[in-house]
């Protein structure tokens, strides 16, 4: 009897891989995780089914693909391709997420659900030739398509040997019209001009804890926010921020990776070294491109004398980067801080306590800031903290009494504000609380402030682009939002939702749908601006959809209650918004 051989087939084979995954995953691996699912689902799986794909196996950073048609193979390549490109526009090159694509016409065996052969393995080293970006494909796949492609030009690249193919390969890279199915030449350079500002700018990585005890981890760590945020009160100087560096601490760096990374000049390193009430802190200045120590010092002392030691490393850091730029006109003596140190230690542990955003972490933060007002009633920077922690705290629902614990932070930042009128945090949380109340003209002269004190401050500068939409002015705040998302290239998944409300308010409808669509857990919230804009652009089913799932997750929602928690100044911006939740289905 004979005994039937395995199942070969002719099929158009499509092998993608995800670019730089593993640098990616180290930097920031729930980040790149989120990201990567959401262009799955959201792009890449529908743009599969809509060319009739079946998806043969994926990895964490690739897939497999049968087609049985090369045009659909190479169409559904080039879609992909091209709004990928647009996807990355707004984000950092650091976090761009790009793929390879290569596509081949071969014999493949069947086994089960999955597929082997020749066919499969050219089509692997095509997309290992392929440009980030880009599309490569064998001749087999040329000769098939002809003519029949419009806005598809092909670059012949000639044949090329590879691995595990004993014959060489002709192929061939696509270029589409848009010039988004592949990276065009220059590509790194203009990464680079994109990751850059005219200003110097600077990475502060966070300091290493020589003590050997964990306890002071917290010690170390609020030293080098600290140092950040005094760096930031210069105008003529880029500062990335905590949150973004921070994601390299307990980590052995490369400086010019990190400079490559965050597209900075210079780059800080330093370590603290603790000992009962004697402090010793050394810092170097780095060449972020050259690997060059510029400057490097070591500073023993009192504990006491932290504050001092403080401003003397940033005034010499600052007045060795080119060009010596000019420090901030206001006088730093102005600024109040504590003589007590204990009270000083429990603002740095509760400041790290409040970065990790949990409820737990939260209630410990507030004891620790409540210890330091017990030593210091008239510490203002405890206060404020205490007032932003207190706000973390409303803003989650991790209280039993909301409106109580609103009065709290309105009364934790007067009493900072009279005790130090040039804290920006101070100034940034009375901006946000007067916001709440609709109060948009003292909320603007609290912004001011604040941007005034600390204009490299992320969150200040997301708040800046907020509070500019809500006033009618959404053309300036998108691109005050874009600033803070440079400063930040790790920010909140919340600054695409700012990105999408202000698009929102300019009519551009699209890029608000695409703000929203980077957000990997939307709320019932982030659902009805999603219904509003679809319905705006007369895509009924989408708006429909998103309704349902504002309803499914907030059942006793209503138009009118959604719109009392919105801070439009304007009532035509009001009014937009509101016609395009009733458009969308939504309950008055």
């Amino acid at each position: 009897m004979d005994v039937p051989g395995p199942e070969r087939r002719l099929a158009a084979v499509l092998a993608a891989d995800m670019v730089g995954f593993s640098r990616l995953m180290e930097v920031d691996e729930g980040g790149t995780l989120a990201r990567l699912k959401t262009h799955r689902i959201e792009l890449i799986d529908p743009a599969i089914a809509k060319n009739h794909g079946r998806i043969i196996k994926t990895t964490g950073d690739g897939l497999l693909v049968e087609f049985h048609s090369v045009v659909d193979a190479v169409l559904c390549a080039a879609e992909i391709q091209s709004r990928m490109g647009r996807r990355n526009a707004d984000v950092p090159p650091p976090r761009w997420i790009q793929f390879r694509i290569g596509i081949n016409l071969g014999d493949v065996i069947v086994d089960q659900n999955d597929i082997f052969g020749d066919g499969v393995n050219v089509a692997a080293r095509m997309e290992a030739l392929a440009e980030p970006g880009g599309i490569c494909i064998s001749s087999a796949v040329r000769d098939q398509l002809g003519e029949r492609l419009d806005g598809v030009a092909f670059e012949d690249i000639g044949e090329q040997n590879v691995k595990n193919i004993a014959r060489s390969i002709r192929v061939y890279r696509i270029r589409l019209e848009d010039g988004l199915a592949s990276a065009p030449a220059g590509t790194t350079a203009a990464a680079k001009a994109a990751g850059k500002s005219k200003k110097p700018s600077i990475a502060v990585l966070p300091f290493a804890n020589m003590s050997g005890d964990p306890e002071q981890e917290f010690f170390a760590d609020g030293l080098t926010e600290d140092i950040i945020t005094e760096l930031s009160r210069f105008h003529d100087l880029l500062v990335i921020s905590r949150n973004s560096t921070f994601v390299y601490k307990g980590k052995s760096v490369k400086v010019q990776d990190v400079g490559r990374e965050f597209g900075v000049d210079y780059v800080i390193e330093g370590s603290v070294r603790k000992a009962g009430d004697r402090v010793r802190v050394t810092v170097q200045l780095i060449d972020a491109e050259t690997d060059r120590h510029i400057w490097a010092e070591r500073y023993d002392g009192e504990l006491k004398d932290i504050f001092a030691i403080q401003d003397e490393m940033t005034r010499a850091i600052v007045a060795t980067l080119p060009g010596r730029v000019e420090a901030a006109t206001h006088d730093r003596a102005n600024r109040k801080p504590t003589d007590n140190m204990a009270a000083y230690e429990c603002v740095l542990a509760a400041k790290t306590l409040h970065h990790r955003s949990n409820r737990e972490d939260n209630a410990r933060a507030l004891l620790l800031l409540e210890r330091a007002l017990e030593l210091d009633a008239n510490y203002a920077h405890a206060h404020a903290w205490k007032a932003c922690v207190l706000g973390q705290r409303w803003v989650y629902s991790w209280c039993a009494d909301r409106d109580a614990t609103f009065q709290q932070v309105a009364s934790e930042l007067e009493t900072a504000l009279g005790l130090d009128d040039n804290d920006a945090d101070v100034h940034r949380i009375l901006a946000a609380l007067n916001l709440n109340r609709d109060d948009h003209d003292k909320a603007a002269y609290h912004q001011e402030r604040a941007l005034a004190l600390n204009p490299n401050y992320d969150l200040v500068v997301v708040q800046q682009g907020e509070l500019l939409t809500w006033l009618g002015r959404p053309e300036e705040g998108i691109d005050w939002i874009k600033k803070a998302m440079r400063l930040n290239p790790y920010h909140p998944e919340r600054f695409w939702s700012h990105l999408g409300r202000a698009y929102y308010c300019a009519e551009k409808y699209a890029e608000a749908a695409e703000a929203f669509s980077r957000i990997s857990r939307p709320d019932h919230t982030h659902h009805a601006f999603l219904a509003g804009i679809f319905a705006q652009m007369g895509n009924a089913v989408a708006a429909g959809a998103h309704a349902a799932e504002v309803l499914k997750r907030e059942p006793a929602f209503s138009v009118a209650n959604h719109l009392s928690t919105q801070h439009y100044k304007r009532q035509v911006d009001r009014q937009r918004y509101e016609a395009g939740l009733l458009g969308a289905g939504l309950p008055a």
